[in-house]
């Protein structure tokens, strides 16, 4: 017996799977690929987001609760161990951000995608040697907001430190510091612990934190980004990433 469709039409030629989708359906050829790329549509049992992909007698299915909905770009929250990189370098964290490494947890309601780990960047670094939040998007309105506008965004950090602050130290780091004829902005630096400084700031590099420190006697013993803009890095363990939410914004 020939080979034969979800309806029952006997397939010989292998045609596209939006057209076959089209023929299941008898939706349009747009809409096909909206339930495809939404991972709607399965492929012998197995979820497929390729439009172009090519089909002859396997079978096809559309899940029972597809909805027509565009595919949005995905933004993901990473918390980057010690060691890795924010860009480019030996050691990328974006090779960290797989399917088996999403947070169980993950509030976000989003549903997960290949598409969604693909052609993703870091638009705003974190220094190797820190751990924390680093952010991935595929949104270039998240891009912008991260390069163009971060001027306006406030970054939260933790810094263990040693050594003994100079006098007048911590009014230094919250306004006064020069580096190469360059004033530091106004920021906010208060003590957490003995040895545990919280940085606030906006306008600032992460990687300026280490040499501010040394102006008034201090060494970073560790980093930690625990927040960006309206973000926060929250439970989430090193290793582990979710999705930013389409209500959250940073």
């Amino acid at each position: 017996m020939a080979p034969t469709s979800l309806h029952g039409t006997p397939m010989t030629e292998p045609v596209r799977l939006a057209k076959r989708v089209v023929a299941l359906t008898q939706c349009s050829r747009r809409e096909a690929e909206q339930y495809i790329e939404g991972g709607w549509v399965r492929v012998d049992g197995v979820v497929v987001e390729e439009p172009q992909f090519m089909v002859d007698s396997q079978t096809v299915e559309l899940d029972p609760g597809a909805r027509l909905i565009a595919t949005e770009p995905a933004t993901l929250v990473l918390h980057k161990p010690v060691g890795y990189d924010a860009g480019s370098g030996p050691n990328p964290a974006r090779a960290l951000v797989t399917p088996d490494s999403r947070w169980p947890d993950d509030p976000s309601g989003v549903r997960p995608l290949k598409r969604h780990l693909q052609r993703l960047t870091s638009p705003l670094s974190l220094p190797t040697e820190a751990s924390g939040l680093l952010i991935f998007t595929q949104d270039w309105r998240v891009t912008r907001k991260l390069t163009e506008d971060i001027d306006r965004v406030e970054q939260e950090f933790v810094v263990e430190v040693s050594g003994e602050l100079s006098p007048e130290g911590l009014a230094l780091l919250n306004h006064g510091l020069r580096f190469n004829n360059y004033a530091m902005p106004p920021i906010k630096v208060s003590w957490q612990s003995e040895q545990r400084l919280r940085f606030a700031f906006k306008g600032l590099a992460p990687t300026q934190i280490e040499p501010m420190c040394h102006a008034v006697g201090l060494a970073v013993v560790s980093m930690k980004c625990l927040r960006v803009g309206r973000i926060p890095l929250a439970r989430m363990p090193p290793g582990q990433w979710r999705y930013l939410a389409p209500t959250e914004r940073i």
